[in-house]
């Protein structure tokens, strides 16, 4: 399909709440869902969220196998989730350095969830009900924060973890620009 241009960090576009998907297995939502996949693989994303794109849907993809921007992370299960909803576990929060496609060039440390139950639907309608924990609930939660309006700088606790990518991380590929 296509790969499309990705939304950065001021386009006030990413600070919309997005409108819940009210059609399934249409050929428009089909087309966005491998737009978005070939725009995530494209850019070495663990999940895109489509307003990232410029859609003002409730619409997330992520997962993978393996990672170059998170070598050290688990495999993620590949998933189309639309009109997510996210319900804690635990009270347990852990900390953890994310980075993000539309913050290009920088990660920071970000409190999340260690463990959530997620339901919402596939592109056709089936329903997808999981319970996550690790790496796994924080894409989900970093990704489903984009359909709010809300990116992950605006999560930092502690700014003295949060800079660019090629300083924190050097053994990083310095051609990676998040």
């Amino acid at each position: 399909m296509t790969v499309r241009d990705i939304l950065k960090m001021g386009d006030p576009r990413l600070l919309r709440v997005a409108e819940p998907v009210k059609e399934f297995d249409t050929p428009e939502l089909h087309a966005l869902i491998a737009d978005m996949f070939d725009t995530m693989h494209a850019a070495n994303g663990a999940g895109l969220a489509a307003p990232q794109i410029g859609v003002n849907q409730r619409v997330v993809i992520y997962g993978f196998k393996q990672n170059p921007r998170y070598p050290e992370a688990p495999a993620v299960p590949e998933t189309v989730l639309i009109n997510p909803v996210l319900r804690p576990l635990s009270a347990d929060r852990e900390e953890g350095w994310e980075g993000c496609l539309s913050v290009p060039g920088m990660r920071g440390v970000v409190p999340r969830l260690a463990r959530l139950h997620y339901e919402g639907f596939d592109q056709y309608g089936n329903k997808i009900s999981r319970d996550a924990d690790g790496f796994h609930a924080r894409v989900v939660q970093h990704e489903c924060d984009h359909l709010d309006g809300i990116l992950y700088p605006m999560r930092i606790e502690d700014f003295s973890k949060f800079g660019f990518t090629e300083v924190l991380f050097p053994e990083l590929d310095p051609n990676d620009d998040d």
